[in-house]
């Protein structure tokens, strides 16, 4: 069990550059499975741990790796396997935070949705830490274009929805490519039988870190709605009037689902997007941005949004379509409630899908509530649950073209700003393009600002998302 009060990561033999950037971050005392890991991992040791998402576990496997890293040998050290795009952009940005004061710390993201080629490129500049998905980093591997040799510590995150999702011969053919004197980490929200395969094959005597903690769904209030599917599109009309939120993620099993959804939506004058497999990752990372700051008040995705999307404040997620297990639902719903916040989860079941909510009760051994949906105008919302507060303008211009967030936030409040520090919302930095938050009501005149002006003393191209 952890300890009855916070132990502070102060406690723990850390670089003064991991104790001054997790201070900067906010973070204060361990959460219960950085409490039980980080001593175990710092001594060198492979571990399993099992905690829900949302636990801390990223710094918990990322601060060891940084702690060890050496800065002057551009090669290698710490490698990261995630199932999915966004859980590797994710754990990238988490990386990244907690590494800020490393100077010259080279932390590459591997994933599909930029060319193979470009990335090999990439990599001639050297990495510290690699992160990505199985898929990418093996078919760089067999090119010869990355080299594991000098890999201390390998990760694999979110490691049962890894071999769920099939990648476990990647997985293997990639482990077998860095030293057998690394450390080997799984981290899981859950333990099925494949991961103690894998564990005897590739672990030394490794300790297991369970976490049982309180679920973080708690502090959600969880509604069911019996709808007919002829009806779905109207009740969902009704949910968004009944349950107001300013951000909403609107779950579906079926991409076509998605399209009818968000074009009724938008012929509405809604601000929202749809979030799925098929699209580019330029265009995934965009909408999530856009999501992010509050440019979107509603995203309406497939279940390859329900893990590893990094969003703070999540108020209403609506399951349009049943989740297909227990498993899903609890991804799903996690997303909102977090932090000890409050949220919303409404979910929509047919007549004949009464057995899933019941199965769905046992799991989690929590009870839908089922109150009356009142009725409301179906066929219009109010402007206040239609226009989001924020704008997003793109700047041609990222992380690796040595631009930074006060960079940018100075451009618009300076001299030839004129914006105020309360206009300007959330900073996302990429590679080479960033997106930053204005106030709707002061979209335009920053467009033109930053368009007209410069950033850093460069004329950068400006663009104003829709």
């Amino acid at each position: 069990m952890s300890s009855v009060s916070p132990v502070p990561f102060l406690s723990l033999p850390l670089s003064e550059k991991i104790l001054i950037a997790v201070k900067e971050l906010g973070y204060e005392f361990m959460t219960p499975i950085q409490e039980k890991s980080l001593p175990l991992l710092l001594e060198g040791k492979d571990l399993i741990g099992q905690s829900r998402t949302g636990s801390g576990k990223t710094a918990a496997f990322a601060i060891p790796i940084l702690q060890n890293i050496r800065l002057g040998d551009n090669y290698p050290q710490g490698l990261i396997l995630c199932p999915t795009r966004e859980l590797a952009t994710q754990v990238g940005r988490e990386v990244r935070s907690l590494g800020r004061r490393f100077e010259g710390l080279q932390v590459v993201i591997l994933c599909g949705g930029v060319p193979a080629r470009e990335q090999a490129q990439g990599l001639e500049n050297g990495a510290h830490i690699v992160i990505g998905t199985p898929g990418r980093i093996l078919d760089l591997l067999n090119r010869g274009a990355l080299d594991l040799r000098d890999v201390s510590t390998v990760v694999l995150d979110e490691a049962d929805k890894m071999l769920e999702m099939g990648f476990e011969e990647e997985v293997e053919s990639i482990i077998e490519a860095v030293p057998t004197s690394r450390q080997t980490l799984f981290f899981s929200a859950t333990f099925p039988e494949e991961i103690g395969v894998l564990s005897k094959s590739y672990q030394k005597n490794p300790v297991t870190v369970k976490v049982e903690e309180p679920a973080e769904t708690t502090a959600i209030q969880e509604i069911a709605y019996e709808v007919e599917r002829d009806d779905k599109s109207n009740v969902l009309l009704r949910v968004l009037q009944q349950h107001p939120a300013e951000s909403t993620i609107v779950f579906c099993n079926h991409k076509a689902n998605i399209a009818d959804i968000v074009t009724r939506l938008q012929d509405l004058g809604v601000d929202c997007a749809p979030l799925h497999g098929d699209l580019e990752q330029r265009d995934r990372d965009r909408v999530m941005a856009m999501f992010r700051n509050g440019s979107y008040r509603i995203l309406v995705a497939t279940d390859v949004a329900g893990r590893g999307l990094d969003i703070d404040h999540l108020d209403l997620v609506i399951n349009y379509d049943f989740p297909r297990n227990a498993e899903s639902y609890i991804h799903r719903i996690g997303r909102t409630g977090r932090a000890g916040r409050s949220g919303t989860a409404v979910s929509f079941y047919e007549p004949e899908e009464d057995g899933k909510l019941f199965e769905i009760s046992t799991a989690t051994g929590r009870k839908f509530e089922k109150p009356k949906l009142g009725f409301k105008n179906q066929h219009g919302l109010a402007p206040e649950l239609r226009k989001a507060a924020m704008c997003t303008i793109s700047i041609s211009g990222g992380r690796k073209d040595k631009l930074r967030p006060g960079d940018i936030l100075g451009a618009l409040t300076g001299e030839s700003g004129g914006l105020q520090g309360s206009e300007v919302g959330k900073i996302e930095l990429h590679d080479h393009l960033c997106y930053v938050a204005v106030s709707a009501k002061m979209a335009q005149e920053a467009f033109r600002r930053l368009r007209d002006g410069k950033i850093k003393g460069q004329k950068f191209r400006i663009r104003l998302e829709e």
